[in-house]
């Protein structure tokens, strides 16, 4: 094949890589990984006031839920940590979080109820690991 001056010569896999890239811009579907996790399960929990038993600690914990988020991040309060979600199912959510300069963490919270959930969360905070493993339950009004 004759070669054209400042012509290059594309690899098969290339090409079709760049059309199927084409074909998400023409018909305006955008890759699965720029799609942003909905954390549908955790919205779909009552809002208020939760009350979370933590096992293998003394007192009980209370937090208002507005959104369901607040469950995330129970050990760094701070805003603006960075979320990775690993899991968006209707029963459970599992989100990875780093805080910079804070440590980070991972949570598992699994669904048993609008009015109860599961949590798990473990990771570092302030220099120290932390790991919770606790029962929430929705209380009434903030």
């Amino acid at each position: 094949m004759p070669r054209l001056a400042g012509s290059v010569r594309t690899h098969p896999r290339i090409a079709i890589a760049a059309l199927a890239v084409a074909g998400f811009a023409l018909f305006g579907v955008p890759p699965l990984l720029a799609q942003p996790a909905s954390l549908a399960m955790l919205s779909g929990l009552d809002k208020g006031g939760w009350t979370l038993r933590i096992r293998d600690a003394e007192a009980d914990r209370r937090i208002c839920v507005r959104d369901g988020q607040e469950l995330i991040q129970l050990q760094h309060s701070q805003p603006g940590c960075n979320r990775f979600v690993v899991d968006d199912g209707a029963v459970q959510v599992v989100v990875q979080y780093t805080c910079r300069g804070n440590g980070y963490g991972r949570t598992e919270i699994r669904r048993g109820s609008s009015l109860l959930v599961q949590v798990k969360s473990q990771g570092f905070a302030d220099g120290a690991p932390f790991s919770i493993s606790a029962e929430a339950r929705h209380t009434g009004a903030c």
